[in-house]
């Protein structure tokens, strides 16, 4: 029986997985010194001692289930799966993504990353039987995060898939320690951190792929629909996935920059209590910009493997958007496939949960002038047909 860590210490954490693993294989020779600064991270914020021994624990599951990972790939041939053209979905936050992929992922021949997998990766799927425990345990975990963050349910009634959810692409990297969100795995008294710790996106994208073979590892063939936010790696996207092709979504930036305003502030309220709304307006407004400066100016923007879509034509007809991105990417979307997503659309109302309440006044408040946003964002606009969206 190895010793119990409750604290925050990175190398007794590690020997502690290795030891209870019998692995030491962590899949990059970079993890441990990146673990530390994570660690270092943790202990810097001040959260007291019941939440570094909550971050403790969750370093635990991360670690030790990052070794059993990657020991699968030695007892079994995951390495050999192809991953054939996969369909992703992509665009600015608030932007639509999450529907079309909930969309995408209730076709009988498509297959979709689900939480109870990526939060808890080995050992394969395909060699456990349906009574999988890891279900029920992802299950409970989403009751906790739902309870803890019931505000979320309204921008994200999807959290109500509770383990069967769709995680998008970046929580593949949770074990990775290069970005750390308090949703789903970091559930102590902290902020996001998506900046501030090493990034590699060829790492980060070989570890994405080693997760979809070993969630394809002996299962029936299906080919693989997904969504994340892949906008400014294009390139490493494109070398890892040369084959994949890409939905992006374009919405008015302006109501972009508003909602995902409010939508992180519901988040937080849940984690680390009330937060300063002006100071989220500001950061969100200034990751809008750049985001949108990334999509102008990037020119893989214009590869042909890359579908642009209107936000406002998704909303108007889903699952029409949806058959013209199947045909762009050389596939057929079945009968059975439209009429399970009509059913999706008609059973799961976006306001199920409550109505989430956003207003561009968000943007004001911190003294931005809305016309002069919408001047700022005009060649955008222009280049992706995307109109001024009027809302009540």
């Amino acid at each position: 029986m190895s010793h119990v860590i409750d604290r925050l210490d990175a190398a007794a954490m590690l020997a502690r997985a290795d030891a209870e693993t019998g692995f030491a294989d962590y899949g990059d020779a970079t993890l441990p010194t990146r673990f530390g600064q994570a660690v270092d991270h943790l202990i810097g914020i001040g959260m007291g001692g019941e939440g570094q021994r909550k971050a403790a624990d969750v370093c635990h599951w991360l670690l030790t289930d990052r070794l059993r990972f990657f020991a699968d790939r030695t007892r079994y041939p995951i390495a050999d799966e192809v991953i054939d053209r996969p369909m992703f979905a992509t665009g600015e936050p608030r932007s639509g993504t999450t529907l079309m992929h909930a969309l995408m992922a209730v076709d009988p021949d498509a297959r979709a990353l689900r939480f109870w997998e990526v939060m808890r990766p080995s050992s394969p799927p395909g060699t456990t039987g349906a009574d999988d425990p890891r279900r029920a345990q992802a299950d409970a975990d989403w009751r906790e995060i739902n309870a803890k963050m019931p505000k979320w349910l309204h921008s994200h009634p999807y959290n109500d898939m509770l383990g069967d959810g769709l995680p998008e692409d970046e929580r593949s990297w949770a074990f990775d320690f290069r970005v750390m969100t308090p949703t789903a795995w970091w559930r102590v008294p902290m902020q996001t951190l998506s900046m501030g710790l090493p990034t590699d996106p060829v790492a980060q994208y070989r570890i994405h792929k080693a997760m979809l073979q070993q969630f394809q590892y002996a299962r029936p063939k299906k080919y693989w629909v997904l969504k994340g936010f892949h906008g400014f790696r294009l390139a490493a996207f494109f070398d890892a996935y040369p084959d994949a092709s890409l939905v992006y979504l374009h919405r008015d930036p302006v109501q972009v920059a508003a909602s995902r305003t409010m939508m992180m502030a519901d988040i937080l309220d849940g984690i680390v209590g009330p937060i300063d709304l002006q100071a989220e307006a500001r950061m969100h407004l200034q990751m809008t910009r750049a985001s949108i400066a990334n999509t102008m100016t990037n020119p893989l923007i214009d590869d042909p493997r890359i579908h642009h879509v209107r936000y406002a034509d998704f909303v108007a007809d889903p699952v029409g958007t949806i058959r013209g991105y199947y045909a762009f990417a050389g596939r057929t979307l079945r009968p059975e496939a439209e009429t399970a997503m009509r059913d999706y659309l008609a059973t799961n109302r976006g306001d199920r949960h409550g109505k989430f309440h956003y207003s561009t006044k968000l943007l004001t408040d911190i003294g931005e002038d809305i016309d002069a946003l919408h001047a700022e964002f005009a060649p955008f606009r222009a280049r992706f047909g995307v109109a001024i969206e009027q809302r009540g």
